[in-house]
């Protein structure tokens, strides 16, 4: 069994082009179903100006545009703005109520995935399971760095979902938590912000070697006196975890879509920090079926230095996306 698993990107790979006004919505679609990423994961706040009100002209105008396209959408990320009123929190009647909504507006868009902010309490989304049965939409907590898939609030999760026997209520896992490598558009960032080399090795040196994140920031700020871009490097250790590729297998029913984080591609379409090569083999052969949906994030990292190319770092994701699929279901044939 190698399952289906199929190729999408959220439309956040785009936002630098699309802030910088050098892309549409539109034009991000179009380019997308180009390299044969059919699926589209949207941020409804960012992508849709008229949010949160969605009229049937606008569901229209979506379904239009994506048929024009041949596209399809994947996924919706919601957001809790639990800050809304300044000095206290939404209650938990108007935390369920706001995800009600979100569940409804998936539904009307013809989305059955909804991506759900990590921080939202296993006790909230219990309540807000019904809604997502009635209305045919899976809620799947976001699994981002430094969680991971064997967290203890990430298994809340699961164990609710367990408890009440849905399929309405998941996961989510944000690839950012496989990360092998250090970036090298992180280390480029900070040493342009005046990490001095030496310290950057060190800190590369570190995270290869997975020693924990504290003593490796206790080095660089108090043994080393790191300047305060030598502290900031060693600290994004905090967000750096290499979870189990092996283990992902174990919680693939609790998922129906990946946000396929990555913050820059080689030229030969190779990911210098994220498994890929170790998480792909496993889904196939778990016989996993979902999208894998492009997330590029290194655009924060280079555009102190020049142009950001979203696209170009897109099209070589899913050059490797195919490569690496398309190796793992031999594989598995071979050992059939």
């Amino acid at each position: 069994m190698t399952g289906s698993i199929k190729r999408g990107v959220s439309l956040y790979s785009f936002q630098e082009e699309m802030f910088l006004g050098q892309m549409t919505v539109e034009d991000c679609v179009a380019f997308a179903t180009s390299i044969g990423a059919n699926g589209i994961e949207i941020l409804p706040e960012q992508n849709m100006p008229q949010f949160p009100a969605l009229t049937d002209a606008d569901v229209a105008t979506w379904r239009e545009m994506l048929a024009r396209h041949g596209a399809h959408f994947t996924c919706y990320d919601m957001f809790l703005d639990t800050k809304l009123r300044k000095g206290e929190l939404l209650s938990d009647d108007e935390q369920v109520e706001s995800i009600r909504r979100d569940l409804e507006r998936c539904n009307r868009l013809g989305i059955r995935n909804m991506r759900v902010l990590v921080f939202v309490r296993p006790d909230i989304l219990e309540r807000c399971v019904p809604y997502a049965e009635a209305l045919d939409v899976h809620m799947g907590v976001e699994v981002h760095a430094p969680w991971h898939l064997e967290h203890a609030w990430i298994l809340r999760t699961i164990e609710v979902a367990d408890r009440l026997g849905t399929r309405h209520l998941g996961i989510l896992p944000d690839m950012g938590i496989f990360m092998k490598h250090y970036p090298p558009e992180f280390r480029a960032r900070f040493e342009r912000e005046g990490a001095r080399p030496e310290v950057a090795q060190f800190i590369v040196d570190q995270h290869e070697q997975k020693i924990m994140c504290e003593y490796t920031i206790y080095e660089v700020a108090v043994k080393m006196q790191g300047n305060p871009a030598e502290v900031r490097m060693a600290e994004t250790l905090r967000h750096a975890p290499f979870a189990n590729p092996k283990r992902i297998a174990d919680y693939a029913p609790y998922f129906r879509h990946i946000q396929a984080k990555f913050y820059g591609m080689t030229e030969d379409c190779t990911d210098p920090s994220i498994a890929y090569d170790e998480v792909i083999p496993e889904l196939v052969r778990c016989g996993w079926d979902g999208t894998l949906s492009s997330e590029y994030e290194g655009n924060r990292w280079v555009q102190d230095a020049g142009p950001v190319d979203s696209r170009e770092q897109v099209r070589r994701q899913h050059v490797m996306f195919e490569r690496l699929i398309a190796q793992a279901r031999e594989d598995v044939r071979e050992c059939a």
